[in-house]
């Protein structure tokens, strides 16, 4: 079974233009290889140098959305991350947060970073970032990540 996480962002921006700022968020922190295109990770796909394989992709929600049944947010593009199996998953978590606090940085809208429909690991609505209160899932040097303020409170999904 594959771990995934998904940043779903509503944003006026199209898939496109997400893709640009990925990919320059990616550079700045040196994730991808400077060979990568926005087409690229539209397309099939690219992998960090950790295994992370990071896609963006349209979205258009079902009425029955959990993401926008229980937040409200309407994502029109979807970051997916995807967990390589050879390298440590805590090294790709690492690649996560750090390219969506980059891409957060650069795109604007409301965003939720969330594990397979089941953990919130940040959000964003009406430029006010949270993050969860596991430590477990932010330790010191995730934190430091953050360069925009935020709050801790966790959010949930309904069951």
């Amino acid at each position: 079974m594959a771990i995934d996480y998904s940043l779903e962002i509503a944003t006026p921006l199209p898939p496109a233009e997400v893709a640009h700022a990925l990919k320059k968020a990616a550079q700045r922190n040196r994730l991808l290889g400077a060979a990568v295109a926005p087409p690229d990770l539209l397309g099939d796909g690219v992998l960090t140098g950790h295994g992370t394989w990071v896609h963006v992709s349209a979205n258009e929600p079902e009425p029955w959305d959990p993401v926008l049944v229980d937040l409200g947010l309407a994502s029109t593009t979807t970051v997916t991350f995807r967990m390589g199996k050879s390298d440590p998953v805590h090294l790709q978590q690492d690649d996560v947060i750090a390219l969506t606090v980059a891409l957060l940085e650069r795109v604007p809208g409301d965003a939720v970073l969330h594990f397979q429909l089941e953990v919130i690991w940040l959000l964003r609505r009406g430029g006010r970032l949270t993050i969860t209160e596991q430590d477990d899932w932010w330790p010191p040097h995730r934190l430091t990540l953050l360069d925009i303020p935020y709050r801790r409170e966790t959010h949930t999904f309904a069951d």
